[in-house]
């Protein structure tokens, strides 16, 4: 059979930042201007007062310190709290290609590809600008690749689903070189309003070459020996803006139908979850947590992360052992544990197993079974 192997991975993270303590400031304008406005019917009580923040809440909810936005100006302003972004014609590259190329600059140059070479484009992220034609065969045309292309939408999990497929893909002989994309805009589709919400996002795209091993230029990569997917339907992250919204009888604002979760049950429930899955797969591959050099976590939360790495391990995990990107990045959705493998997988030497997990709406959990391979 043939060996799925990762030959490349390559980042684009926008030139914009964003701090805390900026989005804090932006946020205590908001508050105070929604309950003025609303003072008659947050004291009889049919209207909840929004609540302020501050960095250091910030920071012990979710171990986010910054992120990266595509648009700074309209997150910050106090009037619109979303990101400002120009409309572009049909001549023009969508937004997510341009991330996707970005990205896959480097990614193709550290396997010793061109875009010519790839006969198969999967793009996976939480929300696809538009319904079609799909952004990866735009993405295709671009690059001047071959063969198909399709997006794909799994929330959190799009990168862990995408990669799968191109392990299948690469498996049955229906590709031979695959680049997977992950262009999260995660500032469009959160409510910047809610103090709940406000931080925990930021924009990146990630790239991924997974191609077949005895077609490989490199002189080691990463073969995909196992993967593992699983999904549990669940409400307690959602996003119910779409294409029907319009149509509904009784319009709602679409700033309330994006992005939205119950945090703490989400918590209660998905860690576990995960911890189990992560254990199942290793078990299911003779191994056991012991077994892995390194664990690439998806980026929601820090305290998450530290539980169930706790959990799998049996003990507190060391900072080497599952690496975090939350205080620079925030949570980039699909994005965020392919964000810690590209940064943290270069020391990994010949025999090395690690193991990437992304976990999200759906519930959705997909994990991939790493070893550092040299050819």
């Amino acid at each position: 059979m043939r060996r799925a192997l990762i030959t490349g991975t390559g980042l684009f993270t926008p030139p914009e930042r964003i701090s805390n303590q900026e989005l804090v400031d932006a946020l205590t304008v908001s508050v105070e201007r929604f309950n003025r406005e609303h003072a008659d019917d947050i004291a009889a009580g049919r209207v909840r007062a929004r609540e302020g923040s501050s960095d250091a809440f910030i920071v012990k909810a979710s171990g986010i310190r910054s992120r990266y936005v595509l648009n700074r100006s309209g997150v910050l302003d106090p009037q619109r709290m979303r990101p400002s972004l120009p409309r572009r014609s049909e001549s023009e590259p969508s937004i997510q290609a341009e991330m996707a190329l970005a990205a896959l600059e480097p990614a193709l140059k550290q396997a010793g590809r061109s875009g010519a070479e790839v006969d198969a484009v999967l793009l996976g992220c939480s929300n696809v600008q538009r319904a079609y034609p799909a952004v990866a065969i735009e993405v295709q045309r671009a690059l001047g690749a071959s063969g198909f292309a399709y997006d794909m939408n799994v929330a959190c999990s799009s990168a862990t689903f995408a990669l799968q497929s191109a392990a299948d893909a690469i498996r049955s002989g229906s590709a031979r070189c695959v680049a997977v994309v992950n262009p999260e805009i995660t500032s469009g589709h959160n409510n910047f309003e809610l103090r709940d919400h406000h931080f925990i996002f930021g924009d990146a795209c990630t790239a991924t070459i997974v191609e077949d091993a005895q077609s490989a230029r490199v002189a080691s990569g990463f073969e995909i020996l196992s993967s593992s997917l699983e999904t549990h339907f669940s409400s307690n992250i959602r996003n119910d803006f779409g294409f029907l919204t319009s149509c509904e009888a009784e319009p709602r604002d679409p700033h309330e139908l994006v992005f939205r979760q119950n945090g703490r049950q989400v918590f209660r429930e998905v860690c576990p979850l995960v911890a189990r899955h992560i254990t199942a797969h290793l078990e299911r591959q003779g191994l056991v947590a012991a077994n892995l050099r390194r664990m690439w976590l998806h980026q929601a939360n820090l305290n998450m992360n530290r539980l169930i790495a706790t959990t799998v391990l049996g003990r507190e995990p060391t900072a080497d052992e599952a690496p975090v990107i939350l205080d620079e990045y925030a949570n980039t959705s699909s994005a965020g544990c392919l964000i810690a493998f590209h940064e943290h997988s270069a020391d990994l030497v010949e025999g090395d197993l690690g193991l990437l997990c992304s976990f999200g709406a759906g519930y959705s959990i997909g994990s991939l079974l790493l070893r550092r391979q040299a050819l």
